[in-house]
């Protein structure tokens, strides 16, 4: 099992990787508020060559799902292009947000929408690294908040090697248990590809995503460590920055 964390300072993030001991790393390849298209990263050399793991989180505005399609098609290019990106640097997938429709009843068009996505990028040949869809806190009719909502999605796009990033702050937020929440995505995706270790600001089914450090968050961070232990995962830390090491230092305790 791999331990690491969200790094903020992208210019270097395998230089904060290692000043924090971390095994794995993830970040962005461009602003994560905009739609800029990707560059080459003047560190791609070390960052391929070093023996910590690479994982990339998309752009926050994209949503594949959307009936927009002045939403959907820059969402499907950016997709496309920060997969590219993070090939370029090595790394093991795109983390893709499960995204959301205006309305319960575009809630099917969502889930078409999502299997065009991979039926659209067979054609040219698939993604260059797989693309990890994370459940998400809350929003209106989301396609990954509650599992049954992940299942449906999973009936469409899982033929297409689609992995799976399970959020613990999202799913506690979005009113999922976390005990026994391993198994209980495992069922429904057949994996987990990457795991998100954050605790919550806020209470169960809260609907907000505000992640906090393990030892103030209101998770138990026992319950956080053992879907650590069980995940069979890479694991990364979103958590506030001025807490991650403590964070780290906590879970390389708790799972040796």
């Amino acid at each position: 099992m791999k331990l690491g964390a969200h790094v903020r300072q992208d210019s270097d993030p395998i230089g904060l990787g290692e000043k924090l001991g971390a095994e794995v790393v993830q970040f962005f390849v461009v602003d994560p508020q905009s739609w800029d298209k990707p560059q080459p990263h003047p560190l791609a050399e070390q960052i391929r060559a070093s023996e910590i793991d690479v994982v990339i989180h998309s752009t926050y505005q994209i949503n594949v799902a959307s009936t927009n399609n002045r939403l959907r098609m820059p969402s499907r290019q950016a997709v496309a292009l920060q997969a590219a990106a993070a090939a370029e640097l090595g790394a093991f997938g795109l983390v893709v947000h499960g995204g959301h429709v205006r309305s319960d009843a575009e809630l099917e068009a969502g889930v078409v929408n999502w299997r065009k996505l991979f039926e659209r990028q067979q054609d040219k040949g698939g993604f260059a690294v797989p693309i990890l869809i994370e459940n998400t806190a809350g929003g209106n009719h989301a396609m990954a908040r509650h599992f049954d909502s992940i299942a449906r999605l999973w009936d469409a796009v899982g033929e297409f090697g689609a992995g799976f990033c399970l959020d613990t702050c999202h799913a506690w937020a979005g009113g999922e248990e976390l005990v026994g929440v391993v198994d209980r995505i495992k069922a429904i995706t057949g994996r987990i590809d990457l795991v998100h270790l954050n605790s919550s600001r806020d209470e169960f089914d809260s609907g907000a995503d505000r992640h906090a450090n393990l030892s103030e968050g209101t998770i138990d961070p026992e319950l956080l460590a053992e879907v650590c232990r069980t995940a069979g995962a890479p694991v990364i830390l979103e958590t506030p920055a001025e807490g991650v090491a403590e964070d780290l230092a906590y879970l390389r305790e708790q799972v040796g």
